[in-house]
């Protein structure tokens, strides 16, 4: 039996997204969907367990994230944040649209991927891949990078323009070579190769605002710095996959 998607909601705005687009997401890859009606805090913490329990039966978990306004809703966005920490499925966090983009701009959006071209992730790598060929969209690969140390030597002089050039070349060329397997993979998935001198995070948030679905990877039972400066500042869903 092919496993749900699980969609934990309550009455706010970012549960109402959340269910919208679990549905969407459901549909177009097949499977079937179940609704979680999460009614304060206590049994939130109940929603949490299940969802984190090792026998959970889910292709992944879509969660609402941020309330309105951006002020957090404290049942739901307990359990986001608790559940894409610790789950070992993927976990889709979907904001409230305070940035004015919900529903069909979500659907008909590119799919923004995270990656560290040094150490792509397969699992992350592969469902970025796999969400843009479904939906039939471009896959937006954004690598960041940072001057290295040698550069310090500059200051607080500016950087000669064919160093910092070289360098990002090299960035470019490690980014194209770490999708190489994927673009064999998924042929008919156009990509967009972006190399950024800036941090991931920013890089990221400023992609969202014009992507359907952002996802990174996660290490550990934490998300990390740059995930939850992502999750602070996105403005599209984003997949949350363990690592």
């Amino acid at each position: 039996m092919t496993e749900p998607i699980v969609v934990g909601v309550d009455a706010s705005a970012p549960s109402r997204a959340a269910a919208e687009w679990a549905a969407g997401d459901a549909r177009l890859r097949g499977l079937p969907l179940r609704v979680v009606r999460i009614e304060g805090v206590e049994q939130a913490v109940g929603v949490a367990a299940a969802l984190l329990a090792p026998n959970s039966r889910a292709s992944c978990a879509v969660l609402g994230l941020r309330g309105e306004g951006g002020v957090p809703v404290p049942a739901v966005d307990s359990v986001a944040q608790e559940v894409a920490a610790r789950s070992d499925l993927p976990v889709v966090l979907v904001p409230d649209g305070r940035q004015g983009r919900t529903g069909r701009e979500w659907r008909t959006g590119e799919v923004v991927l995270g990656v560290d071209a040094r150490d792509p992730v397969s699992a992350v790598v592969d469902f970025a891949f796999d969400a843009a060929r479904r939906r039939g969209v471009r896959l937006h690969a954004v690598h960041a990078w940072r001057l290295p140390s040698c550069a310090e030597r500059w200051m607080p002089y500016a950087l000669p323009e064919e160093d910092r050039g070289a360098w990002e070349d090299q960035e470019v060329q490690l980014l194209s070579d770490a999708l190489r397997p994927w673009r064999e993979k998924y042929p008919h998935v156009d990509i967009y190769e972006d190399v950024r001198l800036q941090s991931l995070a920013a890089a990221l948030a400023r992609a969202s605002a014009s992507a359907a679905l952002l996802v990174v990877g996660r290490a550990g039972r934490t998300l990390g710095p740059t995930v939850r400066d992502v999750l602070e500042h996105t403005a599209c869903p984003v997949a949350v996959i363990p690592c």
